[in-house]
């Protein structure tokens, strides 16, 4: 596997064990839209994307974990404070050990700051940092579950997940 391919499996893994980890222990964050800056350490600039949510959606949002669900990780450590959390997962991926250490502080209110390292498996050791910012509400040409990308394509989630279910459909994509 090249060392690129490497680093978008763990980046794939990385997203779906915050998810797992969201989804179980973290309280919903603030209806509105959301900035978040998603860097992976080694890995040059940061992608920022913006999402729209309400509670509904940040939930199926963060329970979004596809092959990440409890199956692929059942061991996990929850450890919270006044400030934060801490999140360690133990998993096996391909047959294989593999270990996440996530700590998040802040505020699911107005801002959070989630840092998450994972290694083993046949993958490096990735460390990625999420900050997200509440930004006030969603913009007027927004819906809960938009999310727009950093090149500026808004992608609506739970349309994604419907037309998973109806494969034969074609997917629209808005600027």
């Amino acid at each position: 596997m090249t060392e690129h391919r490497k680093s978008l499996a763990a980046i794939g893994m990385i997203f779906g064990l915050i998810s797992a980890a969201q989804a179980a222990d973290a309280p919903l964050r603030k209806a509105g839209q959301w900035e978040i800056k998603t860097s992976l350490e080694g890995h040059g600039h940061a992608v920022t994307v913006r999402q729209c949510i309400d509670a509904a959606t940040d939930q199926m949002l963060q329970s979004s974990t596809g092959p990440f669900a409890g199956p692929a990780c059942p061991q996990r450590e929850v450890k919270k404070s006044d400030g934060g959390m801490t999140i360690d997962s133990h998993c096996t991926f391909n047959d294989k050990p593999a270990s996440v250490h996530a700590v998040v502080s802040g505020s699911f209110d107005d801002a959070y700051t989630m840092t998450v390292t994972s290694e083993g498996g046949d993958l490096p050791v990735a460390k990625m940092t999420m900050e997200g910012k509440w930004i006030g509400a969603c913009a007027a040409d927004q819906k809960p579950g938009d999310v727009v990308m950093a090149n500026g394509v808004k992608v609506n989630v739970p349309d994604l997940q419907k037309r998973a279910l109806a494969p034969d459909t074609t997917m629209p994509v808005s600027r």
